[in-house]
């Protein structure tokens, strides 16, 4: 996974694969299929953990729609730097450029991606019917920066920025909200 996260699919070869693993070619195939199938395990193996954070600081009860997202960006800067993986985001990084030729990968991403965006909705959504957000909010474009916010954030990790300077930026993104999103 960490191959795939820190060079993408086309940057990861055969060799820096079962070198890494310390298998032959033929151990690699029995047990894998294709350099292709590797990458979508790897993938999912990348979400569930993204998930985990991503769903409880979106599900936790009791907290307003902005500190729900107050708390998400701040998991994601905690995640964005640790120093046990690549910095920033697999999804965001490594799944943003592959060939025509592998369309379905990128297919892939999309959907993940999309997916995110979906669970922003549906939080914001929530926060309309909790009367916290005003009930004229236009919740698909507040998905879609607060996305694009986490998605530059994984950008700005795997460019070096500190901890510090990722909850800055997302502070920044939700005090920019209109609709009293701001944090």
């Amino acid at each position: 996974m960490t191959l795939f996260w820190e060079n993408g699919y086309e940057g990861t070869t055969f060799d820096d694969l079962i070198g890494k693993m310390s298998i032959s070619p033929s151990s690699f195939y029995n047990a894998f299929g294709s350099k292709e199938q590797l990458y979508r395990e790897a993938t999912e193996c990348f979400v569930e953990g993204a998930r985990k954070w991503i769903i409880g600081s979106l599900s936790e009860e009791g907290v307003t729609t902005q500190k729900a997202f107050s708390n998400l960006f701040e998991a994601a800067a905690t995640e964005f730097t640790r120093k046990d993986t690549p910095r920033g985001c697999m999804v965001s990084l490594s799944g943003t450029h592959q060939a025509a030729s592998l369309g379905s990968l990128r297919e892939m991403m999309v959907d993940i991606r999309a997916g995110t965006e979906e669970r922003f909705a549906e939080r914001i959504r929530r926060g309309i019917s909790d009367g916290d957000l005003p009930p004229d909010i236009d919740v698909d474009s507040h998905a879609a920066f607060l996305h694009t916010l986490l998605r530059g954030m994984a950008v700005q990790a795997r460019d070096g920025a500190s901890f510090e300077k990722l909850v800055r930026i997302a502070k920044a993104g939700l005090g920019g909200m209109p609709g009293r999103l701001a944090a």
